[in-house]
Protein backbone atom coordinates (compact mmCIF):
# COMPACT_ATOMS: atom_id res chain seq x y z
CA UNK A 1 0.00 0.00 0.00
CA UNK A 2 1.39 3.41 -1.02
CA UNK A 3 1.12 6.10 1.67
CA UNK A 4 1.16 9.63 0.39
CA UNK A 5 2.70 12.31 2.60
CA UNK A 6 2.51 16.08 2.57
CA UNK A 7 5.05 17.41 5.02
CA UNK A 8 4.39 15.70 8.36
CA UNK A 9 0.90 14.57 7.32
CA UNK A 10 -0.15 11.17 5.96
CA UNK A 11 -2.96 11.77 3.49
CA UNK A 12 -5.94 9.44 3.30
CA UNK A 13 -9.34 9.30 1.65
CA UNK A 14 -11.26 12.19 0.11
CA UNK A 15 -14.04 13.26 2.50
CA UNK A 16 -15.41 16.21 0.55
CA UNK A 17 -15.15 17.90 -2.80
CA UNK A 18 -16.12 21.34 -4.06
CA UNK A 19 -15.69 23.39 -7.21
CA UNK A 20 -12.18 24.57 -6.38
CA UNK A 21 -10.96 22.21 -3.66
CA UNK A 22 -10.89 18.69 -2.31
CA UNK A 23 -10.94 17.89 1.39
CA UNK A 24 -8.98 14.85 2.48
CA UNK A 25 -8.62 13.05 5.76
CA UNK A 26 -5.03 13.23 7.05
CA UNK A 27 -3.06 12.42 10.15
CA UNK A 28 -0.22 14.29 11.81
CA UNK A 29 2.58 11.71 12.04
CA UNK A 30 4.21 13.58 14.92
CA UNK A 31 1.16 13.84 17.22
CA UNK A 32 -1.26 11.25 15.77
CA UNK A 33 -3.95 13.95 15.52
CA UNK A 34 -6.56 13.58 12.77
CA UNK A 35 -7.02 16.65 10.56
CA UNK A 36 -8.93 17.72 7.47
CA UNK A 37 -6.66 18.77 4.60
CA UNK A 38 -8.20 21.20 2.11
CA UNK A 39 -6.27 20.92 -1.16
CA UNK A 40 -6.43 23.75 -3.70
CA UNK A 41 -4.77 23.81 -7.11
CA UNK A 42 -2.62 26.93 -7.34
CA UNK A 43 -3.15 27.38 -11.08
CA UNK A 44 -6.93 27.10 -10.74
CA UNK A 45 -7.26 29.76 -8.06
CA UNK A 46 -4.97 32.08 -10.05
CA UNK A 47 -6.96 31.44 -13.24
CA UNK A 48 -10.24 32.26 -11.51
CA UNK A 49 -8.70 35.28 -9.73
CA UNK A 50 -9.43 33.81 -6.30
CA UNK A 51 -6.03 34.41 -4.68
CA UNK A 52 -7.17 37.42 -2.64
CA UNK A 53 -10.33 35.62 -1.50
CA UNK A 54 -8.39 32.54 -0.37
CA UNK A 55 -5.78 34.71 1.36
CA UNK A 56 -8.55 36.54 3.22
CA UNK A 57 -10.33 33.34 4.24
CA UNK A 58 -7.13 31.78 5.58
CA UNK A 59 -6.08 34.96 7.40
CA UNK A 60 -9.52 35.27 9.01
CA UNK A 61 -9.52 31.64 10.19
CA UNK A 62 -6.11 32.17 11.76
CA UNK A 63 -7.42 35.22 13.62
CA UNK A 64 -10.61 33.67 15.00
CA UNK A 65 -9.34 30.88 17.27
CA UNK A 66 -12.36 30.02 19.39
CA UNK A 67 -13.90 26.79 20.73
CA UNK A 68 -16.97 27.30 18.51
CA UNK A 69 -15.05 28.07 15.32
CA UNK A 70 -13.35 25.43 13.14
CA UNK A 71 -9.64 25.80 13.86
CA UNK A 72 -7.00 26.32 11.20
CA UNK A 73 -3.78 24.57 12.22
CA UNK A 74 -1.43 25.69 9.46
CA UNK A 75 -1.03 26.30 5.74
CA UNK A 76 1.47 24.48 3.52
CA UNK A 77 2.31 24.89 -0.14
CA UNK A 78 4.04 23.09 -2.96
CA UNK A 79 4.73 24.68 -6.31
CA UNK A 80 1.36 23.47 -7.59
CA UNK A 81 -0.90 23.08 -4.52
CA UNK A 82 -2.06 24.97 -1.42
CA UNK A 83 -2.79 22.78 1.63
CA UNK A 84 -5.02 24.21 4.37
CA UNK A 85 -4.82 22.03 7.50
CA UNK A 86 -8.05 22.24 9.50
CA UNK A 87 -9.56 20.74 12.62
CA UNK A 88 -11.25 17.43 11.74
CA UNK A 89 -14.95 17.66 12.63
CA UNK A 90 -16.84 14.34 12.82
CA UNK A 91 -20.45 15.31 13.60
CA UNK A 92 -21.49 16.63 10.18
CA UNK A 93 -23.55 19.72 9.41
CA UNK A 94 -26.25 21.12 11.68
CA UNK A 95 -28.33 21.31 8.49
CA UNK A 96 -28.28 17.51 8.14
CA UNK A 97 -29.46 17.11 11.71
CA UNK A 98 -32.46 19.36 11.05
CA UNK A 99 -33.26 17.49 7.82
CA UNK A 100 -33.15 14.08 9.52
CA UNK A 101 -34.87 15.01 12.76
CA UNK A 102 -37.05 17.91 11.78
CA UNK A 103 -37.35 20.67 14.38
CA UNK A 104 -35.23 20.45 17.52
CA UNK A 105 -36.46 20.88 21.07
CA UNK A 106 -36.42 24.37 22.54
CA UNK A 107 -33.66 23.37 25.00
CA UNK A 108 -31.42 21.94 22.27
CA UNK A 109 -32.12 24.86 19.95
CA UNK A 110 -31.22 27.31 22.70
CA UNK A 111 -27.92 25.52 23.41
CA UNK A 112 -26.84 25.67 19.76
CA UNK A 113 -27.95 29.30 19.56
CA UNK A 114 -25.93 30.19 22.67
CA UNK A 115 -22.82 28.61 21.13
CA UNK A 116 -23.49 30.38 17.83
CA UNK A 117 -23.75 33.76 19.56
CA UNK A 118 -20.54 33.13 21.51
CA UNK A 119 -18.64 32.22 18.34
CA UNK A 120 -20.04 35.07 16.24
CA UNK A 121 -19.38 37.61 18.99
CA UNK A 122 -15.73 36.51 19.15
CA UNK A 123 -15.41 36.92 15.37
CA UNK A 124 -16.84 40.43 15.66
CA UNK A 125 -14.36 41.26 18.44
CA UNK A 126 -11.60 40.50 15.91
CA UNK A 127 -13.21 42.70 13.26
CA UNK A 128 -14.46 39.70 11.27
CA UNK A 129 -18.00 39.52 9.85
CA UNK A 130 -19.06 36.12 8.51
CA UNK A 131 -21.84 37.21 6.09
CA UNK A 132 -22.94 33.66 5.23
CA UNK A 133 -24.23 32.19 8.49
CA UNK A 134 -26.59 29.26 7.86
CA UNK A 135 -27.02 25.67 9.15
CA UNK A 136 -24.92 24.29 6.26
CA UNK A 137 -21.94 26.29 7.57
CA UNK A 138 -22.38 25.16 11.17
CA UNK A 139 -20.68 21.84 11.95
CA UNK A 140 -20.94 19.60 15.01
CA UNK A 141 -17.98 17.99 16.76
CA UNK A 142 -17.90 14.59 18.48
CA UNK A 143 -19.22 16.20 21.69
CA UNK A 144 -22.17 17.79 19.90
CA UNK A 145 -20.74 21.32 20.10
CA UNK A 146 -21.19 23.87 17.34
CA UNK A 147 -18.31 24.84 15.02
CA UNK A 148 -18.68 27.82 12.68
CA UNK A 149 -17.05 27.14 9.31
CA UNK A 150 -16.69 28.47 5.75
CA UNK A 151 -15.35 32.00 5.97
CA UNK A 152 -15.19 32.34 2.19
CA UNK A 153 -17.55 35.35 2.10
CA UNK A 154 -16.32 36.90 5.34
CA UNK A 155 -15.21 40.51 5.56
CA UNK A 156 -12.21 41.87 7.44
CA UNK A 157 -12.61 45.59 6.72
CA UNK A 158 -9.72 48.00 7.12
CA UNK A 159 -9.57 50.14 10.22
CA UNK A 160 -11.93 53.10 9.96
CA UNK A 161 -14.30 51.37 7.53
CA UNK A 162 -17.69 51.16 9.26
CA UNK A 163 -20.00 50.02 6.46
CA UNK A 164 -19.80 47.11 4.01
CA UNK A 165 -21.25 47.30 0.51
CA UNK A 166 -20.90 43.85 -1.05
CA UNK A 167 -24.21 42.04 -1.43
CA UNK A 168 -23.48 38.43 -0.59
CA UNK A 169 -24.75 35.45 1.35
CA UNK A 170 -27.66 33.04 0.89
CA UNK A 171 -30.92 34.95 0.09
CA UNK A 172 -33.10 33.28 2.76
CA UNK A 173 -30.66 34.27 5.53
CA UNK A 174 -29.63 37.75 4.34
CA UNK A 175 -30.59 40.84 6.33
CA UNK A 176 -32.84 43.39 4.53
CA UNK A 177 -30.21 46.16 4.65
CA UNK A 178 -27.77 43.94 2.73
CA UNK A 179 -30.29 43.84 -0.13
CA UNK A 180 -30.73 47.62 -0.16
CA UNK A 181 -27.25 48.32 -1.68
CA UNK A 182 -26.83 51.33 0.65
CA UNK A 183 -24.12 49.97 2.92
CA UNK A 184 -24.58 47.92 6.07
CA UNK A 185 -22.99 47.07 9.42
CA UNK A 186 -21.53 43.55 9.18
CA UNK A 187 -22.13 42.76 12.86
CA UNK A 188 -25.80 43.80 12.76
CA UNK A 189 -26.35 41.81 9.55
CA UNK A 190 -24.81 38.69 11.13
CA UNK A 191 -27.22 39.01 14.08
CA UNK A 192 -30.17 38.84 11.65
CA UNK A 193 -28.80 35.60 10.18
CA UNK A 194 -28.46 34.17 13.71
CA UNK A 195 -32.14 34.94 14.26
CA UNK A 196 -33.12 33.10 11.09
CA UNK A 197 -31.07 30.10 12.25
CA UNK A 198 -32.77 30.07 15.67
CA UNK A 199 -36.17 30.10 13.95
CA UNK A 200 -35.17 27.15 11.72
CA UNK A 201 -33.85 25.14 14.69
CA UNK A 202 -37.16 25.47 16.52
CA UNK A 203 -39.52 25.35 13.53
CA UNK A 204 -37.76 22.92 11.18
CA UNK A 205 -38.29 25.27 8.21
CA UNK A 206 -37.35 28.76 6.99
CA UNK A 207 -39.15 31.91 8.17
CA UNK A 208 -38.67 33.54 4.74
CA UNK A 209 -39.12 31.31 1.70
CA UNK A 210 -40.51 31.76 -1.78
CA UNK A 211 -39.65 30.48 -5.26
CA UNK A 212 -39.86 34.02 -6.65
CA UNK A 213 -36.88 36.08 -5.48
CA UNK A 214 -38.74 39.38 -5.72
CA UNK A 215 -41.45 38.06 -3.40
CA UNK A 216 -38.82 36.57 -1.07
CA UNK A 217 -36.96 39.90 -0.81
CA UNK A 218 -40.24 41.70 -0.14
CA UNK A 219 -40.98 39.33 2.76
CA UNK A 220 -37.48 39.86 4.18
CA UNK A 221 -37.68 43.65 3.92
CA UNK A 222 -41.00 43.64 5.80
CA UNK A 223 -39.97 40.83 8.19
CA UNK A 224 -43.13 39.05 7.06
CA UNK A 225 -43.32 35.57 8.62
CA UNK A 226 -45.64 33.51 10.83
CA UNK A 227 -45.14 31.86 14.22
CA UNK A 228 -45.49 28.11 14.79
CA UNK A 229 -47.88 27.32 17.62
CA UNK A 230 -45.23 25.55 19.71
CA UNK A 231 -42.91 28.55 20.07
CA UNK A 232 -42.76 29.79 23.66
CA UNK A 233 -43.44 33.43 24.49
CA UNK A 234 -39.79 33.99 25.43
CA UNK A 235 -38.48 32.55 22.16
CA UNK A 236 -40.95 34.58 20.08
CA UNK A 237 -40.02 37.76 21.92
CA UNK A 238 -36.29 37.29 21.29
CA UNK A 239 -36.67 36.27 17.62
CA UNK A 240 -38.99 39.24 17.05
CA UNK A 241 -36.30 41.62 18.34
CA UNK A 242 -33.61 39.94 16.19
CA UNK A 243 -35.66 39.86 12.97
CA UNK A 244 -36.24 43.60 13.12
CA UNK A 245 -36.00 44.95 9.54
CA UNK A 246 -34.61 48.23 10.90
CA UNK A 247 -30.89 47.71 11.63
CA UNK A 248 -30.88 50.80 13.86
CA UNK A 249 -33.33 49.26 16.36
CA UNK A 250 -32.37 45.58 15.95
CA UNK A 251 -31.16 43.91 19.14
CA UNK A 252 -27.37 43.59 19.48
CA UNK A 253 -25.40 40.63 20.82
CA UNK A 254 -24.89 42.20 24.25
CA UNK A 255 -28.66 42.61 24.59
CA UNK A 256 -29.23 39.04 23.37
CA UNK A 257 -26.95 37.78 26.14
CA UNK A 258 -29.04 39.67 28.70
CA UNK A 259 -32.31 38.25 27.39
CA UNK A 260 -34.12 36.04 29.94
CA UNK A 261 -34.91 33.25 27.45
CA UNK A 262 -31.31 33.19 26.17
CA UNK A 263 -29.75 33.11 29.65
CA UNK A 264 -31.55 29.94 30.71
CA UNK A 265 -28.83 27.28 31.21
CA UNK A 266 -26.25 29.56 29.62
CA UNK A 267 -22.61 28.78 30.46
CA UNK A 268 -20.19 31.13 28.65
CA UNK A 269 -17.36 29.21 27.02
CA UNK A 270 -13.86 29.60 28.45
CA UNK A 271 -11.57 31.19 25.88
CA UNK A 272 -7.89 30.28 25.92
CA UNK A 273 -5.65 33.25 25.23
CA UNK A 274 -3.53 32.53 22.17
CA UNK A 275 -0.25 34.18 21.23
CA UNK A 276 -0.29 37.15 18.87
CA UNK A 277 -1.21 36.06 15.37
CA UNK A 278 1.35 36.75 12.65
CA UNK A 279 -0.02 36.59 9.12
CA UNK A 280 3.37 36.82 7.32
CA UNK A 281 3.51 33.06 6.75
CA UNK A 282 0.04 33.08 5.16
CA UNK A 283 1.13 35.60 2.53
CA UNK A 284 4.46 33.81 2.08
CA UNK A 285 2.56 30.69 1.00
CA UNK A 286 1.09 32.59 -1.95
CA UNK A 287 3.78 35.13 -2.70
CA UNK A 288 6.80 32.92 -2.04
CA UNK A 289 5.62 29.29 -2.11
CA UNK A 290 7.75 26.77 -0.26
CA UNK A 291 8.11 23.27 -1.63
CA UNK A 292 6.66 20.77 0.85
CA UNK A 293 7.55 17.10 0.84
CA UNK A 294 4.75 15.78 -1.33
CA UNK A 295 5.59 12.20 -2.23
CA UNK A 296 4.77 8.57 -1.68
CA UNK A 297 7.57 7.56 0.64
CA UNK A 298 10.30 8.42 -1.88
CA UNK A 299 13.78 9.38 -0.76
CA UNK A 300 14.85 13.03 -0.50
CA UNK A 301 14.98 14.41 -4.05
CA UNK A 302 17.51 17.13 -3.15
CA UNK A 303 17.41 20.85 -3.94
CA UNK A 304 15.77 22.22 -7.06
CA UNK A 305 18.04 21.96 -10.12
CA UNK A 306 18.31 25.16 -12.14
CA UNK A 307 18.43 24.80 -15.90
CA UNK A 308 19.82 27.34 -18.37
CA UNK A 309 16.52 29.22 -18.59
CA UNK A 310 16.29 29.48 -14.79
CA UNK A 311 19.80 30.93 -14.71
CA UNK A 312 18.92 33.52 -17.33
CA UNK A 313 15.83 34.55 -15.37
CA UNK A 314 17.87 34.88 -12.17
CA UNK A 315 20.55 36.93 -13.91
CA UNK A 316 20.30 40.59 -14.84
CA UNK A 317 19.56 40.38 -18.56
CA UNK A 318 21.69 37.77 -20.31
CA UNK A 319 24.89 38.56 -18.41
CA UNK A 320 25.26 35.49 -16.18
CA UNK A 321 28.04 37.10 -14.17
CA UNK A 322 25.30 39.14 -12.53
CA UNK A 323 24.26 35.99 -10.70
CA UNK A 324 27.27 36.33 -8.45
CA UNK A 325 28.17 40.01 -8.84
CA UNK A 326 25.38 42.23 -7.55
CA UNK A 327 25.51 45.97 -7.40
CA UNK A 328 25.05 47.66 -4.01
CA UNK A 329 21.36 48.34 -4.71
CA UNK A 330 20.71 44.66 -5.36
CA UNK A 331 22.57 43.60 -2.25
CA UNK A 332 20.18 45.59 -0.07
CA UNK A 333 17.45 43.12 -1.06
CA UNK A 334 19.07 39.94 -2.38
CA UNK A 335 22.44 38.23 -2.82
CA UNK A 336 23.87 34.77 -3.46
CA UNK A 337 26.89 32.61 -2.75
CA UNK A 338 28.21 29.31 -4.09
CA UNK A 339 29.15 26.14 -2.23
CA UNK A 340 30.65 22.77 -3.09
CA UNK A 341 29.46 21.14 0.13
CA UNK A 342 26.51 18.69 0.17
CA UNK A 343 23.12 20.43 0.31
CA UNK A 344 22.23 18.99 3.73
CA UNK A 345 25.53 20.19 5.17
CA UNK A 346 24.94 23.69 3.79
CA UNK A 347 21.39 23.79 5.16
CA UNK A 348 22.41 22.49 8.58
CA UNK A 349 25.33 24.91 8.80
CA UNK A 350 23.13 27.89 7.92
CA UNK A 351 20.57 26.85 10.53
CA UNK A 352 23.20 26.52 13.28
CA UNK A 353 24.82 29.85 12.41
CA UNK A 354 21.49 31.72 12.24
CA UNK A 355 20.37 30.32 15.59
CA UNK A 356 23.73 31.10 17.19
CA UNK A 357 23.19 34.72 16.10
CA UNK A 358 19.88 34.76 17.97
CA UNK A 359 17.52 34.28 15.04
CA UNK A 360 14.49 32.03 14.72
CA UNK A 361 14.56 29.57 11.79
CA UNK A 362 11.87 27.71 9.87
CA UNK A 363 12.99 25.00 7.42
CA UNK A 364 11.01 23.24 4.71
CA UNK A 365 13.01 21.05 2.35
CA UNK A 366 15.84 23.23 1.03
CA UNK A 367 14.38 26.61 1.93
CA UNK A 368 14.92 28.37 5.25
CA UNK A 369 13.16 31.40 6.66
CA UNK A 370 15.14 33.43 9.22
CA UNK A 371 13.35 35.89 11.52
CA UNK A 372 14.71 38.46 13.94
CA UNK A 373 13.58 37.95 17.55
CA UNK A 374 14.48 41.48 18.65
CA UNK A 375 11.86 43.30 20.71
CA UNK A 376 12.67 46.48 18.85
CA UNK A 377 10.24 46.39 15.93
CA UNK A 378 12.35 48.93 14.03
CA UNK A 379 15.09 46.33 13.65
CA UNK A 380 12.75 43.44 12.85
CA UNK A 381 13.32 41.71 9.54
CA UNK A 382 12.95 38.31 7.91
CA UNK A 383 15.04 36.60 5.23
CA UNK A 384 14.46 33.69 2.84
CA UNK A 385 17.43 31.46 2.01
CA UNK A 386 17.02 28.79 -0.67
CA UNK A 387 19.49 26.23 -1.99
CA UNK A 388 19.65 25.44 -5.73
CA UNK A 389 21.85 23.05 -7.69
CA UNK A 390 23.52 24.89 -10.60
CA UNK A 391 25.98 22.12 -11.53
CA UNK A 392 26.74 18.59 -10.26
CA UNK A 393 29.45 19.95 -7.95
CA UNK A 394 28.06 23.44 -7.27
CA UNK A 395 25.17 24.70 -5.15
CA UNK A 396 23.88 28.26 -5.10
CA UNK A 397 22.35 29.77 -1.97
CA UNK A 398 19.94 32.59 -2.77
CA UNK A 399 19.51 35.06 0.12
CA UNK A 400 16.56 37.42 -0.16
CA UNK A 401 15.21 39.99 2.30
CA UNK A 402 11.51 39.24 2.77
CA UNK A 403 10.77 42.19 5.06
CA UNK A 404 12.47 44.75 7.24
CA UNK A 405 15.29 47.29 7.10
CA UNK A 406 17.97 47.00 4.40
CA UNK A 407 20.73 48.19 6.74
CA UNK A 408 19.88 45.40 9.18
CA UNK A 409 19.91 42.95 6.28
CA UNK A 410 23.40 44.05 5.25
CA UNK A 411 24.66 43.65 8.82
CA UNK A 412 23.13 40.19 8.99
CA UNK A 413 24.62 39.17 5.63
CA UNK A 414 28.14 40.25 6.55
CA UNK A 415 28.05 38.54 9.96
CA UNK A 416 26.29 35.44 8.63
CA UNK A 417 28.74 34.85 5.77
CA UNK A 418 31.78 35.42 7.99
CA UNK A 419 30.64 32.44 10.07
CA UNK A 420 30.17 30.20 7.01
CA UNK A 421 33.75 30.27 5.71
CA UNK A 422 33.93 26.47 5.59
CA UNK A 423 30.78 26.31 3.48
CA UNK A 424 31.10 29.20 1.03
CA UNK A 425 33.09 28.50 -2.13
CA UNK A 426 35.75 31.11 -2.91
CA UNK A 427 37.75 31.49 -6.12
CA UNK A 428 41.23 29.87 -5.91
CA UNK A 429 43.96 31.99 -4.27
CA UNK A 430 41.40 34.35 -2.69
CA UNK A 431 41.26 34.58 1.10
CA UNK A 432 38.02 34.53 3.03
CA UNK A 433 38.50 38.11 4.21
CA UNK A 434 39.19 39.51 0.73
CA UNK A 435 36.25 37.55 -0.73
CA UNK A 436 33.80 38.90 1.83
CA UNK A 437 35.12 42.46 1.50
CA UNK A 438 34.74 42.31 -2.28
CA UNK A 439 31.27 40.83 -1.97
CA UNK A 440 30.12 43.63 0.31
CA UNK A 441 31.39 46.25 -2.10
CA UNK A 442 29.42 44.91 -5.04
Amino acid sequence: MVIRKVGKYEVGRTIGEGTFAKVKFAQNTETGESVAMKVLDRRTIIKHKMVDQIKREISIMKLVRHPYVVRLHEVLASRTKIYIILEFITGGELFDKIVHRGRLSETESRRYFQQLIDGVDFCHSKGVYHRDLKPENLLLDSQGNLKISDFGLSALPAQGVSLLHTTCGTPNYVAPEVLSHKGYDGAVADVWSCGVILYILMAGYLPFDDIDLTTLYSKIEKAEFSWPSWFSVGAKSLIHRILDPNPETRICIEEIRNDEWFRKGYAPVEIVEYEDVNLDDIYAVFDDPEQVNENSGKEDMGPLILNAFDLIILSQGLNLSALFDHGQDCLTHQTRFLSQKPAKVVLSSMEVVAQSMGFKTHIRNYKMRVECLAKNKASHFSIILEIFEVAPSFLMVDICKASGDSVEFLKFYKNFCSKLEDVIWKPPNETSKSWLTRSMRR
